[in-house]
């Protein structure tokens, strides 16, 4: 890594970058019943991957992709959150056991959209990075390895707290979903 870019920045960024993941792992182990290492496994493999690919993504895609992307990507994000939140609140407004029982926020599509959702921003640093010329092996996997394990850490303090608070728990993740969509789509409308 050249000097422009310290291991205490990179460390900032990818601390940044995994937050939105910290936040959709700590609503995801409020809608779990239990979480298993598989849930955990699944969702932080996911996360860490799809914030490693997405910055590298950014770095080939260079300029070109930012002109293209650049413009609709808060609103992928946004729409993303949205609608998983947005169904976490209906089922827990319903108060469906058997939806709830069968929902799996950690597989299937909802994983996708979820991992989609919270790596949307890591392209952007990946254009940027390649705007400084720098290397990207080292910030990707520096940046899936920091969301990877934000979260692991978030899954399990839902986990620990979503037992006790039920569909409130439910409610607060699809709220939390929600204005994290939110916060995306106006930190790029201003």
């Amino acid at each position: 890594m050249s000097d422009t870019l310290p291991w205490l920045t990179l460390l900032g960024i990818a601390l940044g970058l995994a937050m939105d993941a910290f936040a959709v792992a700590i609503a995801t182990g409020l809608t779990l019943p239990s979480v298993t290492p598989r849930h955990t496994f699944r969702l932080a493999f996911h996360f860490g991957l799809f914030q490693f690919l997405m910055p590298v993504l950014g770095w080939f895609g260079g300029s070109q992709l930012a002109t293209h992307i650049g413009g609709w990507d808060h609103w992928l994000a946004f729409v993303l959150l949205s609608f998983v939140g947005g169904k976490m609140l209906w089922e827990a407004r319903h108060g469906e056991e058997e939806v709830r029982d069968r929902r799996d926020p950690t597989r299937g599509w909802s994983l996708v959209t979820l991992s989609v959702a919270t790596s949307v921003d890591a392209l952007a640093v990946g254009l940027s990075l390649a705007f400084l010329g720098e290397s990207i092996w080292a910030p990707s996997a520096v940046i899936g390895i920091v969301a990877a394990a934000l979260t692991t850490v978030g899954l399990e303090f839902g986990s620990r707290i979503g037992p006790r608070w039920g569909k409130w728990a439910e409610i607060l993740g699809g709220c939390v979903l929600l204005l994290i969509g939110a916060r995306i789509l106006a930190g790029h409308l201003q």
